[in-house]
């Protein structure tokens, strides 16, 4: 479903995505994991087309065409979608209105069944506003709810689990896996190797290329072994130590 090719991004002067190659399959729960400062944000950025940012070179192929100049509503309009590490306030909207504006066509009466899905009691958040009385890992779980909401083919989550409690990860989790049956293949972007368990295929980021790509646990071990107490991030080598 997405093929990149050999994408690569400069700016100011310093290559921050170097030469990546990453494919997602259709049907796919597919993580990227890599520390902090790696280019896990950019990589989102870069297949959404959000912060104006445009490879330096490479392709970003999504089922078959390369999308790379088009822009974030015409690759919406093709059925990508990214959340956010930090969701969004949307001002003067209830999460009722939130959600029926993300809905696919048909789910008007399952806004209540998309809360549940990431834990949230719809009695008591269907028509409260999505403003500052809302903690972060709420706003987090309305994001989840939304993306829910709206059955994308692909769906980039930027860090999914960020502000979210032990308590509420499973849920979370469980979300991700009901989207991904629902039929949205997932690029599941995390410095969370208990995060990637759900995937399919796990890849390893590091100076803004991929270095490994494997099945998730073997895939984490790796990275738990070589990258956590690494003192070279963003300069890989060839046998960590």
């Amino acid at each position: 479903m997405l093929e990149v090719q050999n994408l690569q991004l400069t700016l100011n002067g310093n290559s921050i995505i170097n030469g990546l190659d990453l494919h997602v399959d259709r049907g796919e729960i597919h993580g990227i994991l890599g520390e902090n400062g790696t280019g896990k944000t950019t990589i989102a950025n870069l297949i959404m087309g959000t912060n104006n940012y445009k490879p330096t070179a490479g392709k970003i192929i999504f089922e078959g065409q390369d999308i790379a100049g088009l822009s974030v509503s015409q690759r919406a309009q093709k059925g990508i979608t990214l959340a956010w590490q930090e969701p969004a306030r949307v001002e003067g909207l209830t999460v009722r209105d939130y959600l029926a504006l993300s809905r696919h066509n048909g789910q008007a009466d399952q806004l209540e069944r998309f809360l549940l899905m990431v834990g949230l009691e719809p009695a008591q958040y269907l028509d409260r506003d999505i403003d500052a009385t809302l903690s972060g890992g709420e706003r987090k779980r309305i994001e989840m709810a939304s993306v829910l909401a709206m059955r994308p083919k692909l769906a980039i989550l930027d860090e999914p689990d960020s502000g979210i409690d032990i308590v509420a990860l499973p849920l979370l989790l469980n979300s991700i896996m009901e989207m991904n049956k629902q039929g949205s293949s997932v690029l599941l972007i995390t410095h969370s190797e208990r995060v990637t368990e759900i995937s399919h295929r796990v890849s390893i980021l590091c100076a803004g290329t991929i270095i490994r790509t494997g099945p998730p646990a073997e895939t984490s071990l790796w990275f738990k072994d070589n990258c956590r107490t690494c003192l070279h991030i963003n300069e890989p080598v060839d046998e960590p130590k």
